[in-house]
């Protein structure tokens, strides 16, 4: 696996890893909010040789750039356009967690003739109305430089419903540290404008669903509205996992990506 950073031609720097196969077709991974690629990091290890597997760290998350404005989510979107256009991958699959999974649909609305199919990870197609949500986002609004530890590190533990290894935790909650108080804001706000439920029957192409039952952001109910309005979507439950299901389940995780991908062919 490797760790690189491309200059985007709206002049993003975005840090990704990279493993595989580069010869095939690339699943691209997109992170959650404050995380970076290194979300996945539990993941890629245990992907196959020949899965050609890439993980982008975000704009103003991690080590990418972090410019003044630019956070919605279709900015977000246009930005993993632009990889994949200087990388020359074509149609791709993306996979994404929670404000990732957002992104994800979004590029497919924005972008169908990138994508090949989406991995939809304990997300939603709005945050706004969810149970918490609104007042979660409403302390990040409070948020001043330097961003204060225990608000990181609250904020990534309320993620899980079962404990993973305390080193990779610290590893997320130093990433989340990397966000100046403006990337928060801004993320918070594309949060409370975006709401993709009346455009998720235009996308055609495969979608798999991944949700803990224990997720305390996203709703069971939420999943099956997905699903629903998605028209090619398969739901998979992940009993007694939380938000942040590829954390406490990464090889369960990594078989159903795989299998996905190879449906996919």
């Amino acid at each position: 696996m490797t760790e690189q950073t491309i200059t985007l031609a709206n002049g993003v720097q975005l840090n990704y890893a990279e493993k595989g196969n580069a010869e095939n077709k690339p699943v691209i991974f997109i992170h959650g909010y404050s995380d970076s690629w290194r979300s996945f990091e539990k993941v890629l290890p245990l992907l196959p040789a020949d899965v050609h597997a890439m993980a982008i760290t975000l704009r103003g998350h991690g080590n990418s750039s972090k410019p003044a404005a630019g956070y919605s989510f279709k900015t977000f979107a246009a930005d993993i356009a632009a990889f994949i256009t200087a990388k020359k991958l074509g149609p791709c699959i993306l996979a994404g967690h929670s404000m990732g999974g957002l992104i994800v649909q979004q590029f497919a609305i924005d972008y169908p003739q990138l994508t090949r199919s989406i991995i939809i990870v304990s997300s939603d197609a709005s945050f706004a109305d969810n149970p918490g949500v609104p007042e979660f986002l409403s302390e990040v609004m409070k948020l001043k430089d330097p961003v204060d530890y225990s608000f990181a590190e609250a904020f990534q533990k309320s993620t899980l419903a079962r404990p993973v290894d305390s080193a990779y935790i610290n590893q997320c909650i130093a990433e989340s540290m990397k966000l100046p108080a403006r990337v928060w804001h801004g993320c918070a706000a594309a949060f409370m404008k975006t709401d993709l439920t009346k455009e998720l029957p235009r996308i055609a192409i495969p979608a798999l669903i991944l949700w803990g039952s224990k997720d305390g952001f996203c709703s069971r109910a939420d999943q099956q509205n997905l699903a629903k309005r998605i028209k090619n979507a398969r739901l998979v439950m992940y009993e007694e996992a939380g938000h942040a299901l590829h954390w406490e389940e990464s090889e369960r995780f990594a078989k159903d990506v795989v299998e996905f991908i190879n449906a996919s062919k």
